[in-house]
């Protein structure tokens, strides 16, 4: 409420904030709640803690003695509950003062953990579908006390009074609201009732529903958690998770996990997904506090390599954040994290222990998690890496089926380096694993830790081309004039050129370099261009000896027979560029623009030969 401005008082008079309440709807609207629609989750949730306070009263009670009934005709909305009620000092002290909490009372902030609300700003987000507010009360703490009416408006008004006991004949709480008639499309009976299932379908109390017609109220929440239910066999529980799952998710998960932590009353279902999700991707989980629906989209109840499966739980402990719409980052949401990583690990384990056929239809969707996991989980590291697929010089296959073919294992640092030499090395007789993929090289380093008989080194230009077979003197002699136009040609590129046999003989080139080598001798570049300023002294501090580029021109290919005997300095020249572009080109990697240039100007010229020759 805003009030005129005061007169100036002496310093050192102590004065009451004043609160514009439309002020502090539209903050709440635009900044704190997601949605209008939140306003039926609060009112909900008011309802739950003032039936968990009525159960403290009457701890005999049955559990479902007391409800939660929902009414809407399109006119009015309207919650009431059978909690503990409240007495005209309780309208007073919690329903007047923004930001009081009546969960505050009487020691009830020191076991906090039987209620799912904390901050007593609810009830202002019903002002974000309607201009009032009508609260209806009586106590069942006090049973001869007086009903209590609160009427609050938006304009920041409001007004009590005491009504006889007949107003209202039992303990608890009715709130009323007049829809606005901009709010149509949140108070609608049948969204009303949408809302009502979505929020609290998991709650432990009763909750019917009435859409004015007439007819019995529905239920909203028929049934527990499909998770406290009794099934009669296990096969049968299995089917009706994954089912639910199915139902929330919107898929038919691979397999379901149940997840239970008695310490923080969390119980729930993680589905693991059909399908492959790319890397890094995180979907979010619904997660509810009490039975509550808290969000549907909390990422951080799972750790970040969990991203092949989904979650829903329901949790007594976790603490919400204000908006009561994600969690609250603590000790306890972290212990909860690491718990539920310890749940999929074991699952993970079990399926590789005792079932195969699942083990192989998840790693085969999910194997870069896996392989995300194994790096930091030497269990899982232990369990797993023999199984993980791999791109190798034998195609596709596990570390396993590779290490009995291949004592020594080569790996990549890049996908480029793999492409480059995959086809020559496997023709040679090498085993090279692509370690250009996110966590392969670090896991394939890992290899001896399971299979000591297995060595693994990085694969590097000299360990290819020692095993590539050099030509004899006559034939390197012959050869030598076209050598050295060749490296005369390519000097540009830092590139020196070889001659020598390999399989398979359909390729007649191979350009061995690495991302490392050419970014070393870029930086020496810049060194050259910049030397005797700030920037040259920097980069020349750094620079190192850079390791030249390789061709390595095949003898057993017919097409490289015939260059190598061009007598003609200029057409030599060109056919060196020609196959340098050529080999480049099947290294994948990106051209730079000067080789671009190179492969356009050269095909012209061999081109612009032929045809004079023809003529």
């Amino acid at each position: 409420m805003t009030l005129p401005d005061a007169p100036l008082s002496p310093a050192g008079t102590d004065r009451t904030f004043q609160v514009d309440l439309r002020g502090l709807v539209d903050l709440l609207s635009h900044h704190l709640y997601s949605s209008p629609r939140v306003y039926l989750r609060e009112l909900l949730q008011n309802a739950v803690d003032a039936l968990t306070a009525r159960h403290r009263l009457e701890p005999t009670a049955p559990e479902d003695a007391f409800g939660i009934r929902l009414y809407a005709d399109g006119s009015v909305v309207r919650v009431e509950d059978d909690g503990v009620g409240l007495t005209e000092a309780d309208v007073h002290t919690f329903l007047a003062t923004i930001g009081r909490s009546s969960k505050r009372a009487e020691k009830i902030a020191e076991q906090r953990g039987d209620f799912i609300g904390q901050f007593g700003i609810g009830l202002l987000s019903c002002f974000l579908v309607a201009d009032e507010i009508h609260v209806l009360s009586r106590s069942a703490a006090t049973p001869d006390a007086p009903a209590v009416e609160w009427r609050g408006r938006g304009d920041g008004s409001y007004t009590i009074r005491t009504l006889p006991a007949s107003a209202r004949s039992r303990p608890g709480t009715t709130v009323t609201l007049t829809p606005r008639a901009d709010a149509g499309e949140w108070t609608r009976p049948a969204q009303v009732h949408t809302l009502a299932r979505h929020f609290g379908s998991l709650l432990r109390h009763p909750v019917t529903f009435d859409d004015g017609t007439g007819g019995p109220g529905a239920p909203v929440n028929p049934e527990p958690a499909p998770w406290a239910r009794t099934y009669p066999t296990p096969g049968a529980r299995s089917r009706a998770l994954a089912a639910y799952g199915e139902e929330v998710f919107g898929f038919t998960p691979l397999d379901t996990i149940e997840l239970d932590l008695p310490a923080v009353g969390l119980k729930g279902i993680a589905c693991v997904l059909p399908e492959a999700v790319p890397a890094g991707r995180r979907h979010g989980h619904r997660v509810h506090v009490k039975g509550m629906l808290l969000s549907e989209q909390a990422e951080e109840i799972l750790p970040e390599w969990a991203f092949f499966v989904r979650c829903v739980v329901d949790a007594e402990s976790l603490r919400p954040t204000a908006s009561r719409e994600s969690l609250y980052e603590d000790d306890t949401l972290a212990a909860v994290r690491d718990a539920l990583a310890d749940r999929l690990r074991a699952w993970i384990a079990r399926a590789a222990a005792s079932d195969p056929d699942l083990l192989a239809r998840f790693l085969q969707a999910h194997h870069l998690a896996v392989k995300s996991l194994a790096v930091h989980d030497d269990e899982i590291l232990r369990m797993l890496l023999p199984w993980l697929p791999f791109e190798t010089t034998d195609g596709h296959c596990t570390l396993d089926e590779f290490a009995r073919t291949h004592r020594t294992v080569l790996v990549t640092s890049s996908v480029e380096e793999f492409r480059q030499v995959a086809a020559i090395a496997s023709a040679a007789g090498l085993g090279v694993v692509n370690g250009g993929y996110t966590y392969d090289r670090a896991l394939v380093h890992r290899l001896p830790e399971i299979r000591p008989a297995v060595s693994v080194a990085d694969l590097d230009p000299a360990t290819l081309t020692a095993h590539l077979d050099p030509v004899d003197r006559e034939t390197e002699l012959a050869a030598a004039a076209y050598l050295a136009r060749a490296r005369d040609a390519l000097a540009v590129f830092d590139c020196d050129v070889a001659l020598r046999t390999f399989q398979p003989a359909s390729a007649p080139a191979l350009l061995v370099d690495s991302r490392e080598a050419r970014h070393e001798r870029t930086r020496s570049q810049l060194a050259r261009e910049q030397e005797g300023g700030l920037w040259g002294d920097i980069l020349g501090a750094l620079r190192q000896e850079a390791p030249r580029a390789q061709l390595i021109l095949n003898q057993l290919n017919p097409l490289v027979r015939t260059a190598v005997a061009i007598d003609e300095p200029e057409l030599a020249r060109t056919s060196a560029e020609a196959l340098y572009g050529q080999a480049a080109l099947l290294s994948r990697r990106p051209l730079r623009p000067a080789e671009s240039s190179l492969i356009n100007r050269s095909f012209l010229d061999l081109l612009a030969h032929a045809l004079r020759k023809d003529s």
